[in-house]
């Protein structure tokens, strides 16, 4: 790590420990600490805001709280699609698979899927939306 990486990782140790979020370890499985800059697009930079009485920020670096973000997720599609999944719903992280036997079932497991959806305040971005798909 360069210098500054090296301070600035100092300073976030300190402060997850006084705040109790680590601890000390000796375990076996350690690995070392890297500072990531978030992959998402520049457009998804202000999805990761949050406001202080001090003002609005936004990670411009993967935060410790949104590494385990997509698991959650895939923990909350499963949950929403319970009774539909390996019945005609596959779901992987933010991608909705819907299988049917023809066109009626599909449209019928479409209507539920968008109303799973709706129901919990979820949506799907129509322009990344694929439709009646043979394959």
């Amino acid at each position: 790590m360069a210098p500054d990486e090296l301070k600035e990782l100092k300073i976030q140790l300190q402060e997850q420990l006084d705040k109790g979020f680590i601890r000390p370890s000796s375990s076996p499985w350690g690995c070392p600490a890297l500072f990531v800059e978030k992959k998402d697009r520049g457009e998804d930079i202000p999805k990761t805001a949050f406001s202080t009485r001090y003002g609005l920020y936004e990670y411009l670096v993967m935060s410790f709280g949104l590494t385990n973000a997509p698991a959650f997720f895939m923990y909350m599609m499963n949950s929403v699609f319970m009774n539909e999944l390996d019945k005609f719903v596959v779901v992987f992280i933010d991608d909705i698979l819907i299988y049917s036997k023809n066109e009626k079932e599909h449209e019928e497991h479409l209507r539920i899927v968008l109303t799973r959806l709706r129901e919990h305040k979820l949506y799907a971005k129509f322009s990344k939306c694929a439709f009646g798909l043979r394959k």
